[in-house]
Protein backbone atom coordinates (compact mmCIF):
# COMPACT_ATOMS: atom_id res chain seq x y z
CA UNK A 1 0.00 0.00 0.00
CA UNK A 2 0.86 3.51 -0.59
CA UNK A 3 1.94 6.28 1.64
CA UNK A 4 0.42 9.18 1.77
CA UNK A 5 0.67 13.14 3.42
CA UNK A 6 -1.82 16.23 3.11
CA UNK A 7 -1.61 19.42 2.42
CA UNK A 8 -4.70 21.39 3.64
CA UNK A 9 -4.47 25.48 3.07
CA UNK A 10 -8.69 25.38 3.32
CA UNK A 11 -10.08 27.50 6.25
CA UNK A 12 -12.08 25.54 8.56
CA UNK A 13 -14.49 27.71 8.54
CA UNK A 14 -15.52 29.01 5.45
CA UNK A 15 -14.74 26.24 2.93
CA UNK A 16 -15.58 22.47 2.30
CA UNK A 17 -11.86 21.64 1.87
CA UNK A 18 -11.16 20.65 5.68
CA UNK A 19 -13.95 18.34 5.64
CA UNK A 20 -13.28 16.69 1.94
CA UNK A 21 -9.40 15.97 3.51
CA UNK A 22 -10.97 14.38 6.55
CA UNK A 23 -13.38 12.24 4.53
CA UNK A 24 -10.36 11.03 2.47
CA UNK A 25 -7.94 10.28 5.20
CA UNK A 26 -10.69 7.95 6.63
CA UNK A 27 -10.79 6.64 3.00
CA UNK A 28 -7.67 5.79 2.53
CA UNK A 29 -6.81 4.50 6.16
CA UNK A 30 -9.93 2.02 5.67
CA UNK A 31 -8.09 1.00 2.38
CA UNK A 32 -5.02 0.33 3.87
CA UNK A 33 -2.91 2.55 3.12
CA UNK A 34 -0.68 4.84 5.45
CA UNK A 35 -0.57 8.62 6.75
CA UNK A 36 2.40 10.34 6.91
CA UNK A 37 1.56 13.83 7.81
CA UNK A 38 -1.14 16.06 7.37
CA UNK A 39 0.04 19.55 7.26
CA UNK A 40 -1.78 22.75 7.41
CA UNK A 41 -0.85 25.79 6.18
CA UNK A 42 -2.57 29.30 5.28
CA UNK A 43 -5.91 29.25 6.42
CA UNK A 44 -5.51 25.72 7.33
CA UNK A 45 -3.60 25.93 10.22
CA UNK A 46 -6.98 27.89 12.10
CA UNK A 47 -8.18 23.76 12.46
CA UNK A 48 -5.31 23.81 14.91
CA UNK A 49 -6.49 25.66 17.89
CA UNK A 50 -7.97 24.27 20.92
CA UNK A 51 -10.46 27.33 21.42
CA UNK A 52 -12.32 26.20 18.55
CA UNK A 53 -16.03 25.55 19.33
CA UNK A 54 -18.28 25.41 16.56
CA UNK A 55 -22.35 24.93 16.98
CA UNK A 56 -23.70 21.59 18.36
CA UNK A 57 -24.50 20.62 14.91
CA UNK A 58 -21.42 21.46 13.13
CA UNK A 59 -18.29 18.66 13.15
CA UNK A 60 -15.11 19.57 15.63
CA UNK A 61 -12.77 19.35 12.73
CA UNK A 62 -10.10 20.02 15.65
CA UNK A 63 -10.95 17.23 17.37
CA UNK A 64 -11.91 15.06 14.42
CA UNK A 65 -8.54 15.80 13.06
CA UNK A 66 -6.70 14.83 16.47
CA UNK A 67 -8.99 11.34 16.87
CA UNK A 68 -7.78 10.11 13.70
CA UNK A 69 -4.31 10.89 14.33
CA UNK A 70 -4.27 9.64 17.47
CA UNK A 71 -5.88 6.41 16.30
CA UNK A 72 -3.39 6.18 13.02
CA UNK A 73 -0.70 7.32 14.60
CA UNK A 74 0.41 10.05 12.17
CA UNK A 75 1.40 13.40 12.66
CA UNK A 76 -0.70 16.70 12.17
CA UNK A 77 1.58 19.29 11.49
CA UNK A 78 1.37 23.24 11.30
CA UNK A 79 3.35 26.13 9.81
CA UNK A 80 4.63 28.06 12.36
CA UNK A 81 4.03 31.49 10.71
CA UNK A 82 0.99 30.85 9.15
CA UNK A 83 0.00 29.91 12.95
CA UNK A 84 1.67 33.19 14.34
CA UNK A 85 0.14 35.21 11.61
CA UNK A 86 -3.53 33.66 12.42
CA UNK A 87 -2.83 33.89 16.28
CA UNK A 88 -2.16 30.03 16.98
CA UNK A 89 0.76 29.38 18.97
CA UNK A 90 1.81 26.93 21.23
CA UNK A 91 3.84 27.78 24.80
CA UNK A 92 7.46 28.02 22.96
CA UNK A 93 6.67 30.15 20.37
CA UNK A 94 4.61 32.36 22.61
CA UNK A 95 7.22 32.49 24.99
CA UNK A 96 10.04 33.26 21.91
CA UNK A 97 6.71 36.08 20.82
CA UNK A 98 6.24 37.64 24.83
CA UNK A 99 2.85 36.03 23.84
CA UNK A 100 0.63 36.11 27.03
CA UNK A 101 -0.45 32.49 26.32
CA UNK A 102 -0.88 29.58 23.90
CA UNK A 103 -4.13 27.84 21.93
CA UNK A 104 -2.62 25.17 20.30
CA UNK A 105 -4.38 22.05 20.40
CA UNK A 106 -1.87 19.16 22.02
CA UNK A 107 -2.30 16.93 18.81
CA UNK A 108 -1.05 19.51 17.23
CA UNK A 109 2.73 20.38 16.33
CA UNK A 110 3.97 23.68 15.34
CA UNK A 111 6.89 23.50 12.98
CA UNK A 112 8.12 25.27 9.83
CA UNK A 113 7.76 23.97 6.02
CA UNK A 114 10.74 21.94 6.38
CA UNK A 115 8.54 19.65 7.48
CA UNK A 116 6.67 19.73 4.47
CA UNK A 117 9.55 19.13 2.55
CA UNK A 118 9.94 15.61 4.47
CA UNK A 119 7.06 14.63 4.17
CA UNK A 120 7.08 14.81 0.56
CA UNK A 121 10.37 12.98 0.31
CA UNK A 122 9.07 10.22 2.61
CA UNK A 123 6.05 9.80 1.05
CA UNK A 124 4.62 8.43 -2.48
CA UNK A 125 2.09 10.89 -2.77
CA UNK A 126 1.11 14.32 -1.03
CA UNK A 127 -2.33 15.20 -1.70
CA UNK A 128 -3.56 19.23 -1.51
CA UNK A 129 -7.02 20.21 -0.40
CA UNK A 130 -7.39 24.07 -0.48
Amino acid sequence: MAIFSLLITANPFSSQGQYSALQFAKTLLEQGHEIKRVFFYGDGVLVASRLNCPPSDEINLTKSWAKLAIQNDFELTVCVTAALKRGITNATEAERNALTGDNVDPAYEISGLGQLTEAMLESDRLITFG
